[in-house]
């Protein structure tokens, strides 16, 4: 009985990367978040927020979230000085060149190592400047790729939710799998129960012929082989009358030639005297071969009596055995079919039993939302996505532009800058240099806190979000926090999933699904349902039972041999025994003449051919005559006696093994009988019950198979982990790494104004034209 596989639905690719990849910038970021908070996520900590504590227990919940956050609100620290001290020192700076001094004075002195000093500064603004421009190229990349990151998130959400939604769909879809299978073991049990009379009656009848068989083959073989016998003895019979025939026929005309031959002789004289005729008669007298008529008349009662019919009405009662058993069987039929159609009924209201579809309908419902806040919220987010875009953008063209002018006044500083040349006479090419340079610091001031601001609030969103979600993801952390019950508002998994007790368990609940186990297996229903108890059919298979219980199956007797038959087959054994073949034997492999007619014949020839005898022509005719009764002879004779012989010897060797292959018959056949009278109820009755527990065997068989499928291939959760990893890939990989790469760049910009604003400003006077000369002489 095939009842087949159950089919898994297929399921997408998984999300899609945004279009650019910046795998070694994100380790960097990695690293540096790895290294501000090296502390692993205090689950017991997080998990005791919120629930009633005392102010102390308060205060050093308090210390240790900051030790945890310690990192992080250093660099908050910086940050906030940065914001604040560089506007204040850029103010100061001004306020300080106006007033001629940090190096608000046109003036150079000039030394020996003034030309050294520049080219080193000149290439520390071009190192400084490369860092800045690679850095912002990075943030824009990173910002792209953010962008990227949120465009693809509502696609892959969606397509990951489409996912979820046919792995949900596909749940109802496997369980009426499993339901409409029943109709396989209901078929065959139908079908066998409408074929009952061939089914049944088969396996009564080969539970009788297990016996019969043996006894009827031994009964039609020892038939057949005195069949066989009477048939040879026939064979003898009419040989010997043949041979008898024959020998008359010949006898009288060899006397005769014998007659003929004696006056030639006479007429011959002296030269035909050596010649003998005694060799001119049988040698065998055919008619004193024993009769087996006794033999016959024996084997021929046998044939003609009605043990082959017997035997032949055994066959046909054993043969007509399924009519009767279907004749018989109708009620037992008839009411087990009826409790087939409970059994189905039964099996079809397991659909509304199981809690599968439960786990199905809150699931879906929860999904449903999730698709609907996503799509109510899609719009916004692009909108609010593209004015981030925007804003970032802008920022990191003021990082260019500082990069910019610092270029510039790399490449008109030295163009118009000339040896020799005083610092007040310097060329206006070479003190527009020096002014870009003073621009390129005058922009780093003004922007340098606005792109600080940016990356401290993106630090603290994208940093914190990552460690405390995707790090605590990756080590399985987070998982534990879920299976903190109340610590997330609104959320109950065990709730969610249908579960009493709420004691279920994400992280193992995730590792199950990673191996794709079962939603049975994964949610443990066996504790809350049994499936012994939904799949119990107990009480129909019980009915048909009692049914099968009452019925009546009753059968012809079968009779293999009367006493009369049995004694008859015996004294045809004894009769049948062959007379003494013996002298026979021994005459028949002599010739049939005494003498040889060709060899007399040839003794003729060479009298008639001397010249002293005067009977030459009828010696000749005589000779002629022996030589054509000899062919003829040779005609008729041979293949009597080599079939006589023949039989002979077969009915010898057939006759020995005949009274003991008659003893061995009839003892089969009692044994047989007596087997028959005493335990034909009792076949009947054991293959009835065998019948039954085939029946029964295709139930056993659905119920166990669909147990096994309902616990281990209905709702294989592998989409669910995998969902959640889609979930992680996104949030993390996607959008969080993009975030924490443009802060990361714009933050390492950011850093790298600094020294661009000091070697800029001390780049500038060697190539602005200053108002008072100083000669290095």
């Amino acid at each position: 009985m095939e009842l087949g596989n159950i089919s898994q639905p297929a399921y997408g690719p998984g999300p899609e990367a945004p279009g650019s990849s910046t795998p070694g910038l994100v380790g960097m970021v990695h690293g540096f978040l790895q290294l501000v908070q090296p502390n692993a996520l205090p689950i017991e900590l997080i998990a005791d927020f919120g629930q009633p504590q005392g102010e102390e227990t308060i205060e050093e919940q308090v210390q240790e979230l900051l030790l945890y956050k310690l990192g992080f609100l250093v660099c908050m620290a910086i940050g906030i000085l940065f914001i604040v001290l560089v506007p204040l020192v850029g103010c100061c700076f001004c306020c300080c060149r106006c007033c001629g001094n940090c190096g608000g004075r046109m003036y150079q002195k000039q030394g020996r190592h003034t030309g050294c000093r520049r080219r080193a500064l000149w290439v520390s603004v071009l190192l400084v400047s490369a860092l800045l421009l690679a850095g912002d190229i990075c943030a824009l990349v990173s910002n792209t790729r953010f962008s990227q990151a949120v465009h693809g998130t509502f696609p892959n959400v969606n397509n990951t939710l489409d996912d979820i939604r046919a792995y949900l769909a596909s749940i109802p879809k496997q369980i009426n799998f499993i339901i409409d299978s029943s109709d396989v073991p209901l078929g065959h049990t139908n079908s066998s129960l409408q074929e009952i009379g061939p089914n049944l009656g088969g396996m009564i009848v080969l539970g009788i012929r297990s016996s019969t068989d043996e006894a009827l083959g031994s009964l039609q073989d020892l038939l057949q082989g005195m069949e066989t016998l009477a048939a040879t003895f026939g064979s003898i019979a009419s040989t010997r009358l043949g041979l008898q025939e024959l020998q008359s026929s010949y006898g009288q005309r060899l006397a005769k030639l014998r007659d003929g031959l004696s006056q030639t002789l006479q007429d011959c004289g002296h030269p035909c005297d050596n010649v003998s005729l005694d060799g001119l008669a049988f040698s065998t007298n055919f008619s004193m071969i024993p009769s087996v008529e006794q033999q016959l008349e024996a084997l021929e009662d046998v044939s003609g009596s009605n043990i082959m019919a017997n035997l032949e009405k055994v066959n046909s009662t054993l043969d007509s055995t399924p009519a009767k058993v279907q004749e018989q069987s109708q009620d037992v039929v008839t009411k087990t079919q009826e409790q087939l159609g409970l059994i189905r009924q039964e099996i079809r209201s397991l659909q509304e039993e199981l809690p599968l579809l439960e786990v199905e309908e809150n699931v879906g419902a929860a999904v449903g939302n999730v698709t609907s806040v996503l799509e109510q919220n899609r719009e916004p987010i692009i909108s609010l996505d593209g004015l981030r875009w925007s804003i970032c953008v802008l920022l990191c063209c003021m990082v260019l532009l500082v990069v910019l002018c610092n270029v510039i006044g790399l490449l008109l500083g030295p163009l118009g800058l000339k040896e020799g040349v005083l610092p007040t006479q310097r060329s206006c090419l070479s003190n527009a240099g020096g002014n870009f340079f003073m621009a390129g610091v005058g922009f780093s001031f003004i922007f340098s806190w606005l792109l600080m601001l940016l990356v401290l609030i993106t630090f603290v969103l994208g940093g914190n979000t990552y460690m405390l979600l995707c790090e605590s993801w990756r080590s399985q952390q987070f998982f534990q926090l879920l299976d903190t019950p109340g610590l997330i508002p609104g959320f109950n998994l065990s709730e969610l999933l249908g579960q009493e007790g709420g004691t279920t368990n994400f992280s193992e609940m995730y590792r199950q699904c990673q191996q794709d186990a079962a939603l049975w297996q994964m949610l443990h229903l066996d504790q809350t349902v049994s499936l012994d108890e939904l799949l119990n059919i107990s009480q129909y298979t019980g009915e048909i039972s009692t049914a099968f219980k009452k019925v009546n199956i009753t059968l012809s007797p079968i009779s293999l041999l009367s006493q009369d038959q049995r004694d008859l087959l015996l004294n045809a054994s004894r009769a049948g025994q062959p007379p003494n073949f013996t002298l026979t034997l021994e005459q028949l492999d002599q010739n049939v003449t005494q003498g040889s007619l060709l060899d007399l014949a040839a003794e003729l020839e060479e009298l008639a051919n001397k010249p002293d005898v005067g009977v030459k022509d009828k010696l000749k005719a005589d000779a002629r005559s022996l030589r054509e009764l000899d062919k003829e002879m040779q005609m008729k004779f041979p293949g009597l006696l080599q079939s006589l012989k023949e039989n002979i010897h077969s009915v010898q060797s057939g006759a020995d093994v005949l009274e003991e292959q008659t003893k061995t018959a009839l003892d089969k056949a009692n044994k047989t009988q007596e087997f028959l009278e005493r335990e034909m109820a009792n076949i009947i009755k054991n293959e009835t019950w065998a019948f039954l527990e085939e029946l029964l065997d295709f139930f056993e068989t659905y119920i166990s198979w669909a147990k096994s499928r309902l616990t281990e291939d209905v709702a294989r959760c592998k989409p669910i982990a995998q969902t959640l990893d889609n979930v992680e890939v996104i949030t993390c990989d996607y959008i969080l790494d993009s975030l924490n790469a443009f802060w990361f760049s714009l933050g390492w910009c950011t850093v790298f104004l600094l020294p661009s604003i000091i070697l800029a400003v001390r780049l500038a006077k060697f190539y602005r034209r200053m108002d008072i000369a100083d000669v290095y002489r």
